[in-house]
């Protein structure tokens, strides 16, 4: 297990882009199994959960060809599908919680799949009632197999359109309900759909696949199912979490950088919220440049209420993002209420948080009201272990804010969701070594 030994107090100073989504990314290579033509995607980042999906893929019989760094070509035209019966299948799936969107593109295809229950975060409960309610409306059919614990999906006959109202707008629900219905028979009718730009940008890319989808961007999807998908090239999206991460770590540590090539219009209000938080930063051209030199003062409604962070579906805050502004907030000038609303697990790392000398009463598992010390009461060094890839990073910027040497252990977590983080922080003036313990 690694582990970040992180000399906190240093300012950065410099560029530093985003890379790929990882959410994005996520979707999408899960989509090739779509089709049995090339499909090439870049701007991948090389990070621990894309490389397991695309290791899972390797083994369903899945080619994978490496352009170079950012790119790959995959092709689909040679499907082991007995080897969804394999215990090493299960433990794939058991390990990254990504590979739920396996399912719909192989039940779209090829009429059956297998799914375990996917790991990833321990954050809560993330049930997957979603998907299967989306699929059944489709003419699936599933079983529980409890000697492997796993469901059996099937669709022998093929899919059929339906109209579908999804009971949540799940993000990875409404991913796989959309790569099952662009090759079913008829209509589907997808209401109350998620519409992240993620979403938005794996139905441009099954277009140009041959795959007809109106009203992308909007929670009301129609598909009209075709016979067969071709290939394409996909290019992802910047990661707007990394870049929700750098602007809060420029705030702890009081910085002056320059993100470059966010993809501004589809930040949604992440950017004004940081700005509701006290966060001194101009969004320019596509970059974002925060100068963050002096106390940040949150502010209030305007009934003068206390300031509320909470996610919502998209263009509202992402839930990955909250872990972010809490951290943010403990130095902040004011007080401020995150209300975690997704899962009931995410919050629990606040207790590192008051140890550091952080001022933060947790209401109950989903809410924690911050109460900002204005770099009054700076942060103490500590040691912490991360429990989740979100939870993981505002550790690190807890500690890149905080006085001494704080050690973070389990960093693999963090490696999961972001790539080099140690190195492209240390090129900014950060003091961060990355150890492998005994």
């Amino acid at each position: 297990m690694s582990s970040f030994i992180v000399e906190g107090g240093h300012s950065l100073q410099g560029d530093i882009t985003p890379l790929g989504a990882k959410n994005e990314a996520l979707e999408v290579i899960c989509a090739t199994l779509l089709t049995s033509e090339k499909v090439t995607i870049n701007n991948i980042p090389d990070i621990a959960d894309i490389r397991n999906l695309i290791s899972l893929l390797e083994e369903l019989g899945v080619k994978i060809e490496v352009n170079n760094p950012r790119s790959i070509t995959f092709q689909a035209d040679d499907v082991n599908q007995d080897y969804l019966n394999t215990e090493s299948f299960r433990h794939k799936m058991q390990s990254l919680r990504g590979s739920v969107m396996v399912a719909g593109p192989l039940l779209a295809r090829f009429g059956k799949a297998v799914l375990a229950r996917p790991g990833g975060d321990r954050i809560g409960r993330r049930r997957l009632d979603t998907h299967f309610l989306g699929w059944q409306k489709l003419g699936a059919t599933f079983e529980y197999k409890p000697e492997t614990k796993t469901y059996e999906i099937k669709a022998p006959e093929g899919l059929k359109g339906g109209y579908i109202l999804l009971d949540e707008a799940s993000v990875t629900g409404t991913a796989n309900i959309i790569m099952a219905a662009v090759l079913a028979k008829g209509e589907t009718t997808v209401y109350n759909a998620a519409c992240e730009p993620y979403i938005q940008q794996l139905c441009r890319m099954l277009q140009k696949m041959g795959a007809h989808i109106e009203g992308i961007g909007s929670n009301l999807l129609r598909i009209r199912g075709v016979d067969s998908l071709g290939g394409t090239e996909h290019t992802l999206l910047p990661d707007m979490i990394e870049v929700g991460s750098f602007i809060g770590m420029a705030a702890m540590t009081h910085s002056n950088i320059r993100i470059k090539n966010v993809g501004l219009s589809d930040l949604g209000i992440m950017p004004e919220a940081f700005h509701r938080l006290g966060i001194n930063m101009e969004c320019k051209d596509d970059d974002i440049h925060v100068n963050q030199k002096e106390i940040y003062e949150v502010e209030s409604f305007l009934d003068g209420s206390i300031m509320t962070f909470s996610d919502a579906p998209w263009p509202g805050l992402s839930p990955d993002l909250l872990s972010i502004f809490l951290v943010v907030a403990t130095q902040a000038k004011g007080s401020v209420l995150i209300h975690q609303k997704m899962f009931e697990s995410r919050l629990f790392f606040v207790d590192k948080l008051i140890e550091m000398g952080a001022s933060i009463i947790l209401c109950d598992p989903h809410r924690a009201a911050v109460i900002g010390a204005g770099r009054f009461n700076f942060l103490r060094a500590t040691n912490m272990v991360s429990p989740d890839i979100r939870a993981g990073i505002a550790m690190l910027i807890a500690a890149m804010g905080a006085k001494g040497t704080s050690v973070i252990q389990n960093i693999g977590q963090i490696d999961r969701g972001y790539e080099r983080i140690d190195e492209r922080l240390n090129s900014l003036g950060a003091k961060i070594i990355r150890t492998e313990d005994c």
